[in-house]
């Protein structure tokens, strides 16, 4: 192996989200507009130029892959950039191959993703009303998701749920959202929303910070912080009455920077050092400008070399978002 990829705050990186495509089925309000302007399909990485490049990652030391859109599982041929990537599992290269998707697609794909050595995986899910689902998502169908997440766990693939809070929402639906997932051997991670890209509405009527989310569940439910780590930003707690586990992602009210150990690469081949950063270099141009990989792993160490320390979201009335960049752009 290469020498391993450490950043100038002394951060290694471990953990690479690959994006393959910015599409998605559904509009969430709080990720897209109605009307999306997507990237054209000529200019997306091809499915051999996305195992090329996360290849690279992985001979540095990169040890989490995590597929991500957009929803990853409409990009056409998907499985079998997984299979492919799958030989890095058996070299024992790659530590975890997983993907974040929100579920739509999964009853028609869970097995073959488990066949392709995937074992766990993130599904989206705010709300378990359907009419709040359609609401949410500009017309999803909540059965699918549902249908998804039981071929998932009958293929044996290990499920996380992810909620986004939304405040006048998450308040009503979080006891339900707990008692399902735990009720299903699913952990459950809450999510503040981050102010990316222009969505149609004002994010402040959207942002529900969640140390008021976790006071409000502890009126009810007896939480005890653990250690446990998945690989993510995520802080976790054990839910007494229940026995699951409860993780809070909070970019806005508490950033997890000083552990970053994640970089993120769009479906065009743009690298990202930081979520909540502009800060990019274009990896396409590298993976297509040589056979070899001397310029590739150049353009990687110099972005690494470039991690800035932290983000510096902010959400508030009458601001634009942070950065113009939608949510589907890079998964988050």
């Amino acid at each position: 192996m290469s020498c391993a990829l450490i950043d100038r705050f002394g951060r290694t990186i471990r953990y690479l989200r690959l994006s393959v495509t910015d599409r998605c089925d559904l509009r969430c309000v709080y990720c897209m507009a109605e009307d999306m302007q997507f990237v054209p399909r000529r200019d997306l990485l091809t499915l051999e130029e996305l195992d090329r490049l996360a290849s690279a990652f992985i001979s540095r030391g990169v040890t989490k892959l995590r597929i991500t859109g957009g929803e990853p599982l409409v990009r056409k041929g998907i499985l079998t950039l997984f299979r492919s990537l799958s030989r890095h599992l058996a070299s024992g290269a790659l530590g975890e191959l997983t993907l974040t998707t929100n579920g739509t697609q999964l009853a028609d794909h869970a097995e073959a993703l488990f066949a392709a050595g995937v074992r766990r995986l993130n599904v989206s899910l705010d709300t378990l009303d359907a009419a709040r689902f359609r609401a949410l998502t500009r017309h999803g169908q909540l059965g699918a998701v549902m249908d998804g997440l039981r071929a998932a766990r009958e293929a044996g693939l290990k499920v996380k749920l992810n909620a986004v809070a939304l405040k006048g929402i998450t308040e009503t639906e979080v006891f339900d959202l707990i008692a399902f997932a735990h009720g299903h051997g699913m952990d459950l991670t809450l999510i503040e929303t981050m102010p990316l890209g222009d969505i149609g509405a004002d994010r402040t009527d959207q942002y529900l910070p969640l140390t008021e989310l976790r006071r409000l569940i502890e009126t009810r439910l007896t939480l005890t912080d653990t250690a446990e780590q998945s690989g993510g930003p995520a802080r976790y707690a054990r839910v007494t009455e229940t026995g699951g586990r409860l993780g809070f992602i909070t970019p806005m009210s508490h950033n997890f920077c000083e552990s970053c150990n994640r970089v993120r690469v769009s479906a065009t081949g743009v690298l990202y050092t930081c979520l909540g950063q502009e800060e990019q270099t274009d990896l396409r141009a590298a993976l297509r400008g040589s056979e070899a990989d001397e310029r590739l792993a150049a353009a990687i160490d110099g972005a690494i070399a470039r991690k800035p320390k932290g983000h510096d979201f902010e959400i508030g009335r009458d601001k634009r978002p942070a950065l113009k960049r939608h949510m589907s752009a890079l998964g988050g």
